[in-house]
């Protein structure tokens, strides 16, 4: 049968993906400053964001290499001798970095830092589907801590808590992540929380929740250096208006489709497509390694035809080999769509950003749905 042979040529780009995945971590990290606030980021938006507020008065060191994707990365003991060492950590949370529980351990005892998760305040999407990452890279924080700290800590109670912090809808619920809704609503979402394993982390690639993020680093920044609180506000005040520029000009330009659904190759879209009345098939879940099942190979086939889909979206920093073979079983082209997790060494050299690359997932988002 076609679709036997396709799922064959399918299973073997799954081993490419996987095996594909790069690791290395050899871009050298900035040095702790003795005259600025240090801010350690864990990855890309974040380390943006908290830049551009931070300016001239603000030290800020990313964990993220450049050209890595960080579903991939975990800490090395270096890293927490360098957080230890700064006054402020900010991690996005909702999952996305599960190795931070067992990392925050490691940190010297004297150590002032102050963690900050920056996706506090917005509007979790849970889910039931397994991630496929998460819980292995609470090993890597705790790896991390006892290659280079003499602590005792066990690797498995680290795993536990981070599963316990990082997935559980009620865990979140009870931890601050109850929203601010009134009635039924609330309720409803209570029990969405409570029934959920998992939390979908990527909260940036929508600029409604990037607006959240934003705040919660400039409020971090004028807590942690009320003496340059003034510049933070200014510099924050800009970005703001840019980022709610952006959101404005997605919810414009995409209102006028009628065609509301695009096919990734990982599920990380699900903020982006909420708040813009869209709908995201992925090949892969929440982890870009996760394995798609061969009924969801089909079903996905099925729904780029049935639907007059043109169009299969991948990703610059994981394989593009699942999304070109599902493209060529199912007749349409591939574009990117731009997770926004971390630049390529070449996006990095000609000067992109959140905004452009944002800009042109907005582009190609336009192309598709025409």
């Amino acid at each position: 049968m076609k679709w036997k042979t396709a799922y064959g040529a399918l299973l073997l780009s799954l081993v490419m993906v996987v095996t594909g995945c790069g690791n290395d971590t050899g871009s050298q990290k900035a040095a702790i400053s003795e005259e600025k606030i240090n801010v350690i980021t864990t990855f890309y938006p974040i380390y943006e964001f908290a830049r551009t507020i931070g300016g001239e008065d603000a030290n800020v060191i990313n964990l993220l290499p450049t050209g890595v994707e960080a579903h991939d990365w975990t800490p090395r003991s270096q890293d927490i001798i360098q957080t230890s060492k700064a006054q402020l950590f900010l991690y996005n949370g909702a999952g996305m970095e599960g190795w931070v529980p067992g990392f925050l351990k490691g940190l010297d005892q004297d150590s002032q830092v102050k963690p900050v998760e920056v996706s506090q305040g917005i509007d979790l999407i849970y889910t039931n589907e397994d991630d496929g990452h998460q819980h292995g890279h609470d090993h890597g924080g705790e790896a991390a801590a006892e290659e280079g700290h003499d602590h005792d800590h066990s690797g498995e109670a680290a795993a536990e808590e981070g599963y316990d912090h990082d997935h559980s809808g009620e865990a979140a619920a009870e931890e601050g992540h109850d929203h601010d809704h009134s009635g039924e609503a609330a309720a409803e979402e209570k029990q969405q929380a409570v029934d959920a394993k998992y939390v979908d982390p990527h909260t940036w690639v929508s600029p409604k929740s990037a607006q959240i993020m934003a705040e919660n680093i400039y409020k971090s920044l004028a807590e942690a250096d009320p003496d340059h609180a003034d510049g933070y506000k200014e510099r924050y005040e800009v970005l703001k208006e840019q980022l709610a520029a952006l959101d404005q000009k997605f919810e414009q330009e995409l209102a006028a489709f009628e065609n509301r659904q695009i096919v990734v190759s990982h599920q990380a879209f699900g903020y982006l497509t909420r708040d813009y009345s869209l709908e995201q098939h992925a090949i892969m879940g929440l982890s870009p390694d996760a394995e798609p099942r061969a009924q969801d190979i089909v079903k996905l086939a099925n729904t780029v035809r049935e639907n007059n889909i043109r169009y299969i979206f991948f990703e610059e920093l994981v394989s593009d080999q699942l999304a070109k073979t599902l493209a060529a079983e199912t007749g349409v082209e591939t574009l990117v769509l731009n997770p926004v997790e971390g630049l390529t060494k070449e996006q990095e050299a000609s000067g992109e950003n959140y905004f452009s690359l944002m800009e042109n997932n907005l582009q190609n988002l336009k192309k598709a749905l025409q």
